[in-house]
C-alpha cells in the first residue's frame, strides 16, 4: 500500500538544470555536457557533493569548483553555475503534487546547497511565489545541505523512511537522475524516473491509482 509520495525538486517539480547547463555552454562556447561531466569526476568528494553537503559554503563552491573546471579544461566560477539553478515550476507537476498531498504523504527530497531561497536554491523574483507554494504542498522537506548526506547515499533515504515514519515498500519516489532511484529502489521504493514530465504522470496515476488534476 502506498503511504508516501516522495518527490525530487530540480528536473521533477521544476525543468531540469541541465537544460540550463546546455544553454549556458552553447553560449560560452563550451563543450555540450561539460559542467555535468566536471560533477561526475569524483562525484563523492568534489566541490558539487561538499556543497550539497554543506561542507562547502558559496565562496568556497566558487573556488573549488572553478578550480575544478580549469582543470577539465575550462575554468567556471562556481557562481555561475548556481545561477543557472532556478528552473521554471512544471504546472502539471505542481497539480499532480496538490492531488497527492490529498491522499498520501507528500514529501521532497533534495540535493541543495546553504544559499538562496526555497530549498537552499536561488530563484528569480518572478519564480518565488510559485516556488513558494510547491513547497507549501510538501508535509516535509529533506534537504541534503541540512541532514550533511546526499543522493545516492543510502543514508538519506533512511532518514526519509524514518521521518515520515513510512517502510520504503510503502514509498514511491519521483527523480529525474537513475543514479538517486537505483538505491531507493533496492530499499523497496517504487521509482519513476522524470525524463518526459507527461509520461511520469501518467505512470505515477497508474500506481497510485487516481486521477491528479
Amino acid at each position: 500500500m502506498v503511504r508516501a509520495v516522495l518527490w525530487d525538486f530540480g528536473g521533477v517539480i521544476t525543468t531540469s538544470p541541465f537544460e540550463a547547463f546546455n544553454r549556458f555552454e552553447r553560449e560560452n562556447g563550451l563543450p555540450e555536457n561539460f559542467i555535468r561531466g566536471v560533477n561526475s569526476t569524483n562525484p563523492d568528494n568534489n566541490a558539487w557533493a561538499k556543497f550539497e553537503r554543506n561542507d562547502l559554503d558559496l565562496a568556497g563552491f566558487n573556488t573549488a569548483f572553478e578550480a575544478e573546471s580549469r582543470s577539465a579544461g575550462h575554468a567556471i566560477p562556481g557562481e555561475q553555475v548556481v545561477a543557472l539553478l532556478a528552473g521554471d515550476v512544471r504546472p502539471a507537476m505542481l497539480a499532480a503534487l496538490r492531488a497527492c498531498r490529498e491522499r498520501f504523504i507528500s514529501a521532497c527530497l533534495t540535493n541543495n546547497f546553504a544559499v538562496g531561497d526555497s530549498a537552499g536554491m536561488t530563484f528569480s523574483p518572478e519564480r518565488t511565489e510559485q516556488v513558494r507554494e510547491a513547497m507549501a504542498l510538501f508535509h516535509t522537506v529533506i534537504e541534503s545541505s541540512k541532514v550533511g548526506v546526499r543522493k545516492p547515499d543510502p543514508r538519506i533515504y533512511r532518514i526519509v523512511c524514518d521521518k515520515l515514519k513510512v517502510d520504503p515498500s510503502d514509498v514511491v519516489y519521483l527523480d529525474d537522475l537513475g543514479i538517486n532511484l537505483k538505491p531507493a529502489r533496492a530499499m523497496g521504493m517504487t521509482t519513476i524516473k522524470v525524463v518526459d514530465p507527461d509520461a511520469a504522470l501518467a505512470e505515477l496515476r497508474e500506481v497510485l491509482g487516481l486521477s491528479l488534476g
